[in-house]
């Protein structure tokens, strides 16, 4: 008798196709939802375009005295300003990403989509790169907004362009995840957006309106070793030509540092059995 022949399994698919397959759905399905209520984007993207006209038509006059020998005028205190407000913007717009995941967690879409054939990840990933690209489009508007008051970069070489985007996004992609992991830790979307506060205080006490060296004594060693304050005077730097100095590794150290914790901090939370 002839052995009957068995037909082979079939290949199992490759887990990094669906995992951005999967990742893709999700995020075409945050960029919707952001489109489809916009009123928490411009809510937040509001805070730091009011803070520069604010402090440049209002306040631009009294700050500038503060800024080098204290004969700086109005536009030597835009272009010392505006560095500052785009990594503000960052902080503000990646608020909305810690009330989107904690709306997502307690209106129950996540117990349902744990309950589904797609990749575990592919949730937060779908937030993460949403938020960078809402961040981003973000800091261009406010950017624009900097230019059409009289903001100029002459000195920048494409490199040093090159190299603060880069940092723009790198900041980005580290708060972004700080947010996730404080949007599922929150019960709620109120309590998501209390929680993401200091997102939007730390560039309050950073370089972003005044030097370090014009703050107290005691507080100089705060303001100077904080997250936005090495990547502040280092976006200055690659733009304005000033000095970085130890500032640019300060601020891909708290990059790496900030994406990591946020990271593994999300994915301790999110794999953790519902309860």
């Amino acid at each position: 008798m002839s052995t009957p022949v068995t037909a082979p399994a079939p290949a199992r698919p490759s887990r990094l196709p669906l995992a951005v397959r999967d990742s893709s759905t999700m995020l075409r399905r945050n960029l919707l939802h952001a489109r489809r209520y916009p009123s928490l984007t411009l809510n937040l993207l509001l805070t730091p375009v009011m803070l520069l006209l604010l402090f440049v038509y209002i306040f631009g006059d009294v700050m500038s005295a503060g800024i080098g020998d204290g004969g700086a005028d109005r536009s030597a205190y835009i272009a010392y300003l505006v560095p500052g407000l785009l990594l503000m913007t960052i902080g503000s717009t990646t608020i909305g990403t810690a009330v989107s995941v904690s709306m997502d967690m307690s209106e129950g879409i996540i117990a349902r989509f744990r309950t589904m054939a797609i990749h575990r990840g592919s949730v937060l990933v779908g937030h993460v790169v949403g938020s960078v690209i809402q961040s981003v489009m973000s800091v261009l508007l406010v950017g624009a907004v900097g230019v059409a008051i009289g903001f100029r970069s002459t000195d920048a070489t494409a490199p040093e362009w090159l190299a603060a985007f880069g940092l723009l996004v790198l900041f980005t992609v580290a708060l972004t995840w700080i947010a996730v992991g404080m949007g599922l830790v929150s019960p709620n979307a109120e309590a998501a957006s209390n929680n993401a506060l200091p997102l939007i205080f730390l560039p309050l006490i950073s370089s972003t309106f005044v030097p370090v060296d014009a703050m107290p004594g005691w507080f100089q060693p705060i303001a100077e070793y904080q997250p936005f304050t090495p990547a502040v005077e280092t976006l200055r730097g690659l733009l304005l030509g000033t000095e970085i100095g130890h500032n640019g590794w300060l601020a891909l150290a708290w990059c790496l540092v900030l994406t990591g914790l946020g990271y593994f901090w999300s994915k301790s939370v999110f794999d953790r059995d519902p309860k």
